[in-house]
């Protein structure tokens, strides 16, 4: 969310949200994020929702037909919110090459600990809502993502959750129209 703001005051008119579902197309692939909450949040953020099924395997070519029909349609460019893993941006930029449409990166080599006091003094709120145990035991999940958060994260864990040691699901802040209502009961089943 705070790549889509930083893309908005850009001047980059971001129209459409894309977010890749599991197969089943009950959870975002990555996040494991329902569909309704995301249709929710899509909603309170003013953004035209994109929901595409996919494996891993098929996962690029899902990808990369979706961001041609989104070019077809007048789409430019595809904003991302990666802050400094290289292997993540030479892949959303050669799925964007693909598809003749631009890469942003509003977040790209910006100091993550500047990042994450960023998202909390805009006011952006955000529920913490999967956790890698390698790094985060489960009692990290359901937790706000706030200062407290990230003073209790062990040493070595990044505050931003940048190396995926933690995907939160933002419900509120800056660009959203209302916050997005949602139960931890939501995400029993997704942690």
């Amino acid at each position: 969310c705070l790549a889509l703001w930083r893309a908005r005051k850009l001047g980059i008119d971001v129209r459409t949200l894309l977010v890749m579902f599991e197969e089943s197309g009950e959870r975002s692939r990555s996040h494991a994020i329902p569909l309704p909450l995301i249709q929710l949040q899509a909603q309170a953020l003013g953004l035209d929702l994109v929901v595409r099924n996919a494996s891993w395997k098929t996962y690029e070519a899902v990808f990369i037909e979706t961001l041609r029909q989104l070019r077809a349609s007048g789409h430019e460019q595809a904003v991302f919110g990666d802050i400094d893993l290289q292997a993540h941006r030479d892949w959303e930029e050669r799925v964007c090459a693909a598809a003749s449409i631009e890469a942003v990166l509003p977040l790209w080599l910006q100091d993550r600990r500047a990042l994450a006091d960023e998202v909390l003094a805009a006011g952006f709120r955000a529920v913490v809502v999967c956790t890698d145990s390698r790094y985060l035991g489960d009692e990290f999940c359901g937790r706000q993502y706030d200062a407290q958060f990230i003073a209790d994260l062990p040493s070595g864990v990044d505050a931003c959750g940048e190396n995926g040691e933690f995907h939160t699901f933002v419900y509120d802040g800056p660009g959203f129209r209302h916050a997005v209502r949602y139960s931890i009961e939501g995400f029993d089943d997704y942690s």
